[in-house]
């Protein structure tokens, strides 16, 4: 269970950028005019990535600290190196990460960074790299906690959870249909490409990291139709390839919906309740005022022919 995830990842970037390099390739050969790349769109990509590793190199040196400590507090197994060990460790932190990526998906004070990875309109394996320098903030790192309560070092947390951040950079592709009976197996393009669509019957679906098999169990599997091809983005497109624009926006809306609130309940909701809580919320007060007033306007009718 002894590996340096860190230089996995750095022998890795020569096979992304080649990857990246047949993609543009394939599909100028395959889909001609389709604009599935732009280079506004890849260089805001990069610059993201960029960010993001920065900031996670800094989350590391407040996590690994946490990881330690609950580590030697409060593990539960002592775990011989082997493969039972790095199984176990795979399959834990799959699913952690399905809990994480799902309550991102629900929870607003994480889909504010989180909203980074979906926010442009084009799907491609550059959209891979297009990551938050806010996790951090937001807790992503909390999630791995458990982690070292079941008994596995800062390190192996901080090797698994990039090993398995890494093959998420393969799902990123409209080069590659389905793939047969892997679709029950591992997360594919084609689950994926369910995942980033903003259509209605695709919106917080297919949360999957690795393994296919939590969103076939807990209920959010979606399969790609071919009668209705994924359109992708968010509900509100971005419509700019500013990277510090990109990391921010929900950022300050949400600071913003939290300030108007006039309550400390809905204060919290427009924090913590899904991301499309105060819209809900507005629409709610506005039909209630428009009932009221039609309400109003009856009774002064109803008066009005009592007097005659």
């Amino acid at each position: 269970m002894q590996f340096d995830a860190e230089w996995l990842l750095l022998a890795l970037a020569p096979v992304f950028l080649a990857c990246i390099g047949w993609e543009v390739w394939h599909l100028a050969r395959t889909r001609p005019g389709a604009a599935l790349y732009s280079w506004p769109d890849t260089l805001c990509n990069a610059a993201l990535a960029l960010m993001h590793q920065g900031a996670d190199k800094l989350a590391w040196l407040v996590a690994i600290p946490v990881y330690a400590w609950v580590y030697h507090h409060w593990r539960i197994v002592n775990w011989q190196p082997g493969w039972a060990a790095w199984l176990t460790l795979f399959v834990a932190q799959d699913l952690l990460y399905y809990v994480f990526h799902r309550a991102s998906h629900r929870v607003r004070w994480l889909w504010a960074a989180h909203v980074v990875h979906h926010s442009s309109g084009r799907l491609n394996l550059s959209t891979a790299f297009r990551q938050s320098l806010m996790y951090p903030v937001a807790g992503m790192w909390v999630f791995w906690i458990p982690l070292a309560v079941l008994g596995f070092t800062p390190m192996q947390i901080v090797g698994i959870v990039l090993v398995n951040l890494a093959f998420q950079f393969f799902v990123h592709t409209q080069a590659i249909g389905k793939l047969g009976w892997l679709e029950y197996v591992i997360n594919t393009p084609s689950m994926h490409r369910v995942h980033h669509a903003r259509n209605e019957r695709y919106i917080d679906r297919n949360y999957a990291g690795v393994l296919a098999i939590w969103d076939r169990l807990f209920g959010s599997y979606v399969e790609e139709d071919a009668h209705e091809p994924p359109v992708y983005g968010i509900v509100k497109p971005l419509d700019s390839y500013n990277p510090l624009k990109a990391s921010f926006h929900e950022w300050i809306a949400m600071a913003r919906d939290c300030a108007r609130m006039t309550d400390s309940r809905t204060r919290l909701a427009a924090l913590f309740a899904p991301p499309d809580w105060c819209a809900r919320h507005d629409a709610l007060a506005m039909q209630r005022a428009t009932d009221s007033a039609v309400t109003e306007n009856n009774t002064e009718g109803d008066l009005g022919s009592r007097k005659t």
